[in-house]
């Protein structure tokens, strides 16, 4: 078990097994069919990013180090909300972009769906983490990884 400490963006407390990406986050590939066809699982329909392809993002811890592509990426969060097909929460190793801040803070104040979200945890976090760990997220930023 290890404990890392990160900057509150989106508070919140969550308890989910991690879903773990070493690529950039490309918001809108990822969510694209989950959106266009009601996926509940939204399956991450990014081909560009080996570590997720195929794999249900809903619920999940979403480990990432960025986020890149469309400047569309905070809309994408927000409609994803809508559907409640969100990541449980989504924790960055780096510095948040302003887009994912923005989608970040806009779906927990818009949607009745919370999605706690941390950034700044460090490379280590992103190297300690594998997917199917169980990850737990304190309201003050605080990320335990089991």
């Amino acid at each position: 078990m290890r404990e890392f400490k990160g900057r509150v963006i989106a508070a919140g407390s969550v308890k989910a097994e991690a879903l773990v990406t070493h690529e950039g986050f490309n918001t809108l590939a990822s969510f694209q069919k989950a959106l266009l066809f009601g996926d509940k699982t939204a399956k991450c329909s990014d081909q560009n990013n080996k570590d997720l392809y195929q794999k249900p993002m809903a619920g999940k811890a979403l480990c990432l180090p960025q986020t890149i592509g469309s400047t569309t990426g905070g809309m994408v969060m927000y409609c994803a909300a809508s559907l409640k097909s969100l990541p449980a929460c989504m924790l960055f190793s780096k510095p948040i972009d302003s887009l994912a801040c923005a989608g970040s803070i806009l779906t927990n104040v818009w949607s009745d769906v919370k999605m706690p979200t941390i950034d700044s945890l460090g490379d280590e976090f992103l190297e300690y983490v594998k997917d199917g760990m169980t990850i737990t997220v304190k309201e003050d930023g605080t990320v335990i990884v089991e």
